[in-house]
């Protein structure tokens, strides 16, 4: 690997500011000029808009359909919910006038004569406005279940910013719904939950952990919020997606009212749950390598890239020519249910320096095709799963007959990767001081992963835990079987085990 190319640092040497390098060399963001905030480069946002396309065909394949709600939301619609206010009020954004006047100084200050009657909180998540919007609409039991999502942006004023994991604002969805019976609820959160585990699955090919969150770690309002963990390289989880059985508080707290079969009237059952674009940054600390980053092909924003070889000026038509054909022939085929997305790169840059843009890209498979090919009849093939040296040189016609198949293997091989370094990393831990020691680091070696262990149920213990280790309960496993045993953390008894992780 030749380091005047690939990634500095490696992921060995310093993977927070290896993260960081790789964001900028694959030319997927950047920081904007307002703190916290980030602009999304093409290629970074043809990654979301998969996303997008890949979570609306299981949305809608659900019964849900898209809506959209005001960006701005009634401070007091978030003060209804008094759990919802304390988990959000430290991150708002607030409005408070509509106007601007000049300040005599060269510049502008809010006019006096503008002040809003009421603040504005900017949207940092849509429980409130859409369950006004709710009560609106629900008079009867035959007007629900309604099953909406929406795709939109939310500001969370972030004090240590981090291009896609952490930002002041970001995209994401965000499903609301409601329902006539506790039961319906509680079924639409357990099924969305496994929506997103399939799409990181299937998608992503992210290995995650399903269960629910501990009190402690609920969304502010919920009753239950059930989510995915997954780990990344440096053996840290990360929340991949949540969903949130809301109970009734708050419809309770918007109004969302109905009456009943028994011509009484109740208040309905909602919940919420979304993802976001932290999930690129997932699959880029997921699979990426010191070339940079690696994307699974259903989620790459070109799936193969063309890349011609033409020395001399006089050869260019016909491997453009060929490029072209090549190109069309590919796009002929399916992945995934989708045609295969191609992209032939005909800039006049030399071959070296456009081949080591898209292996930082993390394109899945680049060819290239000169005068000799054409010749021969064959294209010389490079799969990103694999070294970047690596070549195969099968003729143009075996290329693309197996091109479906060939996209196939390298999501599976990043899946497999990616469970073969989770499950390394993932231990049942008995005491105190195994405990401590799996998460504490030497220096800046890569310490931790995923710690199964008992808990006691106590926010106490996990609240000390937090405090003096960085550690935090991920998740209580769907399919974590009951188990009598002593908290590894106060000794005392406990039920079952639960996941541990320093996290994102």
């Amino acid at each position: 690997m030749s380091q005047q190319t690939a990634i500095t640092p490696t992921r060995e040497q310093d993977f927070p500011e290896w993260y960081q390098q790789v964001v900028k060399a694959a030319d997927l963001a950047e920081n904007s000029d307002v703190r916290g905030c980030m602009v999304i480069k093409p290629w970074g946002y043809g990654i979301w808009e998969n996303m997008q396309r890949g979570l609306d065909g299981l949305f809608k394949a659900t019964g849900h359909k898209n809506a959209y709600f005001p960006l701005f939301i009634p401070l007091s619609y978030l003060a209804k919910e008094a759990a919802h206010v304390e988990g959000f009020a430290k991150e708002c954004a607030v409005v408070t006038h509509h106007r601007l006047v000049p300040d005599g100084k060269g510049g502008l200050k809010p006019d006096p004569e503008s002040e809003l009657a009421e603040p504005l909180v900017v949207r940092p998540t849509s429980e409130t406005i859409i369950g006004a919007t709710y009560a609106k609409w629900v008079q009867s039991y035959r007007d629900l279940p309604i099953l909406i999502n929406q795709w939109a942006n939310v500001v969370r004023w972030e004090m240590r910013p981090r291009v896609f994991l952490r930002t002041a604002e970001f995209l994401w969805q965000e499903g609301h719904t409601a329902h006539e019976t506790e039961a319906e609820a509680r079924a639409e959160t357990e099924q969305m939950l496994a929506v997103y585990a399939q799409f990181a699955r299937e998608w992503l090919a992210l290995p995650v952990f399903t269960g629910e969150k501990s009190a402690g770690e609920r969304f502010p309002g919920a009753e239950q919020t059930l989510c995915i963990e997954a780990m990344v390289q440096d053996r840290k989880a990360i929340q991949a997606g949540t969903s949130h059985f809301l109970g009734q508080n708050f419809a309770k707290a918007s109004g969302i009212q109905f009456v009943s079969r028994e011509n009484k009237q109740e208040f309905a059952w909602t919940t919420s749950w979304g993802v976001s674009t932290r999930l690129i940054g997932t699959v880029i600390m997921a699979h990426g390598d010191d070339d940079g980053v690696i994307l699974p092909p259903r989620i790459a924003p070109a799936q193969v890239v063309i890349l011609p070889v033409a020395p001399k000026p006089e050869m260019r038509e016909a491997v453009f020519a060929a490029c072209d054909a090549l190109a069309a022939k590919l796009r002929a085929q399916s992945y995934g249910g989708e045609a295969v997305r191609v992209e032939v790169d005909k800039r006049d840059l030399g071959g070296g320096q456009k081949s080591w843009e898209w292996i930082k890209r993390g394109v899945p498979v680049r060819v290239e095709i000169g005068p000799r090919d054409i010749e021969k009849g064959t294209v010389a093939v490079a799969r990103r799963d694999r070294g970047h040296k690596e070549k195969a040189f099968p003729t143009a016609e075996e290329f693309v007959g197996g091109i479906t198949a060939t996209l196939g293997e390298i999501h599976a091989t990043l899946m497999d990767r990616a469970t073969m370094l989770r499950d390394a990393n993932t231990v049942k831990i008995e005491t105190k001081e195994e405990f401590t020691a799996f998460f504490t680091a030497k220096g800046k070696e890569i310490s931790g992963g995923f710690a199964f262990a008992h808990w006691d149920g106590t926010a106490e213990t996990e609240a000390e835990i937090k405090d003096a280790l960085k550690v935090t309960i991920r998740c209580i496993p769907s399919d974590s079987p009951a188990e009598d045993g002593a908290c590894v953390w106060s000794g005392r008894p406990s039920g079952r085990r639960v996941l541990f992780a320093k996290s994102y």
